[in-house]
C-alpha cells in the first residue's frame, strides 16, 4: 500500500522537527534521516543544515560509530557477526566500516564467537526434545553464527546426543510392516526397499521377518510384483540384447535373479 504523502516543511523548524521526532523513535544511520527528511521537504540546503546540527549535536553518528554502538548491543544480545553485517548492510552501511566496528568492538569487548555460540544454543536450548537438528541449525544461522561456530557449539552441548534429524524423528514414527507395503505397491522389489528404508533411517532390524510374515497374508508377493513391472514394458524378451535390458530393469527395481527368471519364463511362454 502507498504511504500517504507527509505535510511538507514549510520553515527549517519543520525539518528539525520532523528529524528529533524520527530520533526519538531509534537510532538511524546518516543516510535513513536523510531519506526521511527527503519526504518532508526538497529544500536540499535545509536538510545539509539540519543534518550536519544533528552530527555536531551527537544526535546522529558517523556511519562508523553507529556500527560500533550496533555491534556493541548485537554483541552483549549474543548476535553472530553473520546477521551484524546483514543487518548493517541493509542499513546502507559500508562493508568496510561494518568490518572494522566487528573488529574494534570483538577486540575491545574480548568476544569469542565460539563461546558466545555455545551459551546462546545453552540457553535457548535446554534440551532438543521439541525441535530437530535442521531448525536449530536454522535458528542459530539466522542469529548470525557460522557452521563451524554451530558445530562447536553443539559439541560443547551436554544434551548434544539426543538432538535427531528431522528424518531421524520420523522414521521413528514409521511403522515397519506399512512402510514396506507402500513401497511394494509401488512396483519396488525386496532389494529396493531395503536400501530405501535404510536411506530414510528406518530400523531394519525385523526387516526379514516382516517381509516373511507379509507374504504368508499374501498382502505382498515379489514374484507376483516383478511379473507384473515386466508386463508394463515391451521389451522383446526373444531378442537377447533386449532380454539383458529387462534383466538390468528388473534388478535396479530390486527383484531377486530367481524372481526375474520366473518372470520372463512366463512371459516366454
Amino acid at each position: 500500500m502507498q504511504r500517504p504523502p507527509l505535510r511538507q516543511a514549510k520553515t527549517i523548524d519543520n525539518v528539525f522537527n520532523s528529524a528529533y521526532w524520527h530520533l526519538g523513535q531509534q537510532d538511524f544511520t546518516i543516510n535513513e534521516i536523510r531519506n526521511k527528511l527527503e519526504r518532508k521537504t526538497d529544500n536540499q540546503q535545509w536538510i545539509d543544515t539540519v543534518l550536519a546540527r544533528l552530527i555536531e549535536g551527537g544526535y546522529v553518528k558517523q556511519d562508523v560509530d553507529f556500527a560500533i554502538r550496533y555491534c556493541e548491543l548485537a554483541f552483549s544480545n549474543e548476535i553472530g557477526a553473520g546477521a551484524i553485517k546483514r543487518k548493517l548492510q541493509q542499513r546502507g552501511i559500508a562493508m568496510a566500516d561494518i568490518d572494522s566496528a566487528i573488529e574494534h568492538v570483538m577486540h575491545a569487548q574480548n568476544v569469542d564467537p565460539l563461546d558466545m555460540a555455545s551459551a546462546r544454543l545453552q540457553s535457548k536450548f535446554e534440551h532438543f526434545d521439541a525441535t530437530s537438528k535442521e531448525k536449530v541449525y536454522a535458528q542459530m544461522t539466522t542469529k548470525g553464527f557460522s557452521r563451524a561456530e554451530i558445530d562447536h557449539a553443539l559439541a560443547q552441548h551436554p544434551e548434544r546426543d539426543s538432538l535427531r534429524s528431522k528424518l531421524a524423528i520420523k522414521a521413528d514414527k514409521a511403522d515397519l510392516s506399512k512402510e514396506i507395503i507402500k513401497l511394494f505397491n509401488k512396483g519396488k522389489g525386496k532389494t529396493l526397499i531395503l536400501q530405501e528404508l535404510k536411506q530414510r533411517l528406518i530400523d531394519v532390524t525385523e526387516f526379514e521377518d516382516t517381509v516373511y510374515q507379509l507374504s504368508l497374508s499374501d498382502d505382498i508377493d515379489f514374484y507376483q510384483s516383478c511379473k507384473n513391472e515386466l508386463a508394463k514394458k515391451r521389451y522383446n524378451l526373444a531378442d537377447y540384447k533386449e532380454k539383458s535390458k529387462a534383466y538390468a530393469y528388473l534388478s535396479r527395481k530390486g527383484f531377486s535373479s530367481d524372481e526375474i527368471k520366473e518372470a520372463m519364463v512366463i512371459e516366454d511362454e
